[in-house]
């Protein structure tokens, strides 16, 4: 009797068979052996599928540094501003949590949610706003922290946000429950992601420059028609296209850029594209 296990065509096939066979006689899997198994298995998976399959092991192995919203580009209150300063943060940004700063942004006094900000407007006794009443502790972790295990502890603390230390401890960043959730499913679109929805967007002025929220989708034809500049598209379609074709490389969020009077810095990005750049005009740049 022959107990040869029938033949497969295709080395492919045969290599997933291979590894079937070890996994029913219980034998371990590498990492990268899972990862490859995955990328020969797309008859088995939709896309979308195979994505988040890889982006749960690739989670494991990515530190915070590495997808956390830099210290530059948090939305952040000031402990001392005005109730009005204040709301047109938290109107203006559509989030739903924001770090409390006292003189500086090394200085993280606590997190402050926007529900519990609406629960004093909504106190008939109006008292007068004392901010860190309404603090809640902000947890800390270092740039170093795998995702994985940055996932348990949001999941165990009920916190939704982390504030990211360097070696030195001060703020190198933020990092929230949803940016790690899209390393594994991709980008998740909110109520206020939905309302900004144009490839081209104006931003609050930022270091009194105008600041526009761009889609990495967006043509070069209508980036160079918005801003009145002449970027070639020989080699790339996307404005996206062209920040990738600067470096070299696809960028981390929080990466800048600058070109041909333009300074790019991508704002949403994950492992596998980019999704949002803030671009500002260089002011060195002679006016027309």
């Amino acid at each position: 009797m022959n107990d040869k296990p029938p033949s497969t065509s295709g080395s492919g096939q045969t290599g997933v068979f291979k590894r079937v066979v070890r996994a029913i006689k219980g034998e371990p899997w590498s990492r990268e052996e899972i990862q490859d198994l995955l990328q020969q298995a797309e008859s088995v998976f939709d896309p979308q599928e195979q994505d988040m399959l890889t982006g749960v092991l690739e989670v494991a192995e990515t530190q915070v540094r590495e997808v956390m919203i830099p210290r530059s580009q948090m939305v952040v209150i000031e402990s001392d501003q005005s109730v009005e300063a204040m709301l047109k943060v938290i109107v203006e940004s559509g989030h739903s949590r924001f770090p409390v700063i006292g003189e500086d942004r090394d200085e993280v006094l606590g997190i402050l949610l926007a529900k519990d900000l609406l629960r004093h407007f909504g106190d008939a006794n109006g008292n007068e706003l004392q901010i860190k009443k309404f603090l809640r502790p902000a947890a800390v972790i270092p740039e170093s922290k795998r995702l994985n295990t940055l996932l348990k502890e949001f999941r165990d603390s009920h916190n939704h946000m982390a504030i990211v230390v360097d070696e030195y401890g001060g703020v190198a960043g933020l990092l929230t429950i949803e940016d790690v959730l899209e390393e594994i499913v991709g980008e998740i679109d909110d109520e206020h992601d939905q309302e900004e929805d144009a490839f081209i967007r104006m931003e609050a002025d930022r270091d009194g420059k105008e600041t526009y929220a761009v889609r990495a989708l967006t043509r070069i034809d209508d980036f160079n028609d918005h801003f009145d500049c002449e970027f070639q598209d020989d080699d790339y379609d996307t404005i996206g296209g062209l920040v990738m074709h600067e470096l070299g490389r696809l960028p981390r969020r929080g990466e800048r850029v600058n070109f041909e009077g333009f300074d790019f810095s991508v704002t949403k990005a994950d492992r596998r594209r980019i999704d949002t750049l803030l671009v500002q005009r260089d002011s060195t740049e002679p006016s027309e």
